[in-house]
């Protein structure tokens, strides 16, 4: 039957898998040798900056190392550093990126900002790059899978933005990895991951499902170090900022859109761009976040191995929040690798490899979709990839009774 085709997609074969990462990679150099090549001091041929997103991770930390850290948060002094950053076309507007992270992340833009913008953001992405594809190489060794998760749309697209991604991905990728042998040092992984809070708000209610009592005090002691070490670094008024500028990004970035509703792959982004009201996207994004924390209380609390229980927190924490973005799906490489890995391992059950497929391509499609079309497809992927989890939990599960 043609559903054959779909469901057991024999037609995913280790050719095509060694193959057309290659030619994805290919094409990802030539577009970053073209826009390079066509760009002037920074600015490509659009008038937008190279790097696009790193501009406020930069620029803030030049008003860290003018000794004015708290002033970040306000939008409009944030704008005007950014204005003199780079020589902007006179023709066209001066795009604004704000800054959203605790002050933590503020230690490492004030080191970034010691360089020149191109000279910074080139140490960026490439000093992040490798935590990304050792989080990987530990999940799914193997030449091939390196070239998969260097092909992996996530990847292309956190390098346009010069965003975090792969220092997140490393992070939570090493510390699932290291956290049944070396749960402190895993605890410290969990730990550096508060720069992104809102992705790491599933990994407390897991630790504590597994009584992983030596990585939470680990997590939380790092923590406390690191913000204590920002305080001293900052001032305690950058905190007061930080915390203060919750309403102006709830209500301007989130509920108003202006970062661009195709941009948030959230169900709660998918509501707003659907029409509906701000209630009707908070009822939907606590709906989805439920259900994604339940999955990840269950799983956690069962027998299943830590492939599938690392699986479901990352793809929950993705899920879990109103406020991601598409960068930040390069998160799904490291799901797609666990699964993967048991699927070579005991085979892959019906319907999983187009799955994995379509969740390899969102982060090519998603924003375009949502964009000229108006269909947001990031929540119904990762809820695809999430029963992916819970099947092969519950397969698991039949068998052992």
């Amino acid at each position: 039957m043609w559903t054959d085709k779909f469901s057991k997609a024999d037609w995913i074969d280790k050719e095509r898998v060694t193959n057309y990462p290659r030619m994805f990679v290919a094409m990802y150099v030539i577009a970053i040798i073209l826009v390079l090549a066509t760009s002037h001091d920074m600015i490509d041929f659009t008038g937008k900056n190279i790097g696009t997103d790193f501009m406020d991770v930069w620029s803030a930390g030049k008003m860290a190392l003018e000794k004015r850290p708290a002033e970040v948060y306000d939008f409009q002094k944030h704008m005007d550093v950014q204005k003199s950053a780079l020589p902007w076309p006179k023709d066209k507007e001066v795009p604004f990126y704000g800054w959203h992270y605790p002050p933590v992340f503020l230690m490492i833009a004030a080191g970034l900002a010691l360089l020149p913008y191109g000279w910074a953001l080139a140490l960026w992405v490439f000093a992040t790059l490798p935590a990304y594809l050792a989080a990987i190489r530990a999940i799914l060794p193997g030449r091939e899978a390196m070239m998969a998760a260097l092909a992996f749309p996530g990847v292309f697209v956190t390098m346009g933005h010069g965003q975090n991604g792969f220092l997140t991905a490393g992070l939570f990728g090493g510390a699932l990895v290291l956290l049944e042998k070396r749960p402190y040092v895993a605890g410290v992984l969990f730990g550096l991951m508060c720069y992104k809070p809102q992705l790491g708000l599933l990994i407390p209610i897991a630790l504590l499902c597994c009584g992983c009592w030596r990585a939470i005090f680990s997590a939380g002691l790092t923590v406390v170090l690191v913000s204590a070490l920002s305080c001293i670094l900052f001032g305690v008024e950058t905190w007061q900022a930080f915390f203060g500028s919750f309403q102006q990004t709830r209500e301007v970035v989130l509920e108003a859109g202006s970062t661009g509703w195709e941009k948030i792959q959230s169900i709660f982004s998918a509501v707003r761009m659907l029409g509906g009201g701000v209630e009707l996207a908070y009822a939907a994004q606590g709906i989805f976040a439920l259900a994604a924390a339940g999955v990840v209380i269950w799983t956690w609390r069962s027998k299943a191995g830590m492939e599938l229980k690392s699986a479901a927190l990352v793809t929950a924490s993705l899920m879990v929040t109103p406020y991601v973005l598409d960068y930040d799906l390069v998160l799904l490489a490291l799901p797609v690798a666990w699964i993967a890995a048991l699927g070579l391992r005991s085979g892959f059950l019906p319907w999983e490899k187009i799955t994995l497929l379509a969740v390899f391509v969102l982060p090519l499609l998603s924003r375009m979709l949502g964009q000229y079309l108006h269909i947001p497809v990031a929540p119904l992927v990762m809820a695809g990839l999430l029963w992916v989890v819970v099947r092969r939990e519950l397969i698991l599960n039949r068998r052992k009774s």
